[in-house]
């Protein structure tokens, strides 16, 4: 089984009430993962995005950059006793959600992984593992891509963010 990154762009009505109604949210991101597989809008349409196994090698590379706000991880917990796959959901309140969009298109995926030696993602054990093959470091830049495209599209339409790993 793999660890994906998930992410569901919310209005200020739906993160109150998936605040309020944890089963009810998990059935919305549902409901909207099985829409959009069916139409695959492209990201800065998208509702839902993921950014499938990379999401470790953004962390660490967002973490290494001293990136403002949490957007692998959400930093607002939220159904703190329920499990979406790999431990409870979180989420970003819009402003966080405007901060991350702006840091992201400020920040090209070129500098994230300027002076990175593949080296340290294998010593910090970054999954998904086998950072030693040639051009490894380019597996992130689509996904990468896409979830500034992303938050820049959520952080448009005042959207919070539901977060989580699956």
């Amino acid at each position: 089984m793999s660890m994906i990154g998930e992410y569901l762009r919310v209005t200020a009505a739906e993160l109150d009430r998936a605040i309020q109604d944890p089963d009810w949210a998990l059935d919305f991101v549902e409901e909207v993962q099985d829409v959009e597989e069916e139409t695959e809008p492209v990201s800065a349409e998208a509702r839902h995005f993921s950014t499938y196994k990379t999401w470790d090698m953004l962390r660490f590379l967002l973490a290494r950059a001293e990136f403002p706000v949490d957007v692998i991880h959400g930093e607002e917990p939220f159904a703190e006793d329920e499990d979406w796959g790999y431990g409870p959901p979180r989420y970003l309140q819009p402003e966080r959600v405007r901060l991350a969009a702006e840091a992201l298109r400020a920040t090209s995926y070129a500098q994230l992984i300027s002076s990175v030696d593949p080296a340290e993602l294998i010593s910090a054990k970054v999954y998904p593992l086998g950072w030693g093959e040639p051009g490894s470091l380019e597996w992130g830049r689509p996904c990468y891509d896409g979830l500034t495209q992303f938050f820049e599209a959520a952080a448009r339409a005042d959207d919070a963010m539901l977060v989580w790993l699956d």
